[in-house]
């Protein structure tokens, strides 16, 4: 019998309290991020789009799920 999907998507998208973006974008972003040391969404804002994109690791998935979870929690890139 099949498992049910609804309880991967769960276990897969909680957020685990001192894993940084965990659940928002998968882990070779999360890696790229952690290398520059930017692990907080404070220390994001501190950088430009252009920047993070150009981190290995950062592809357009990345950078748009990044963009909405800023844009929720009302934090934005530097310009």
């Amino acid at each position: 019998m099949a498992k049910c999907l609804s309880s991967i998507c769960a276990v897969n998208h909680v957020v685990v309290q001192g894993t940084f973006l965990q659940g928002v974008v998968a882990m070779p972003a999360r890696r790229a991020l952690q290398k520059e040391k930017i692990d907080s969404l404070e220390k994001l804002s501190d950088y430009s789009e252009d920047e993070i994109r150009q981190l290995h690791g950062i592809g357009k998935n990345a950078m748009e799920r990044l963009k909405i979870h800023m844009r929720e929690h009302q934090i934005s890139f530097r310009n």
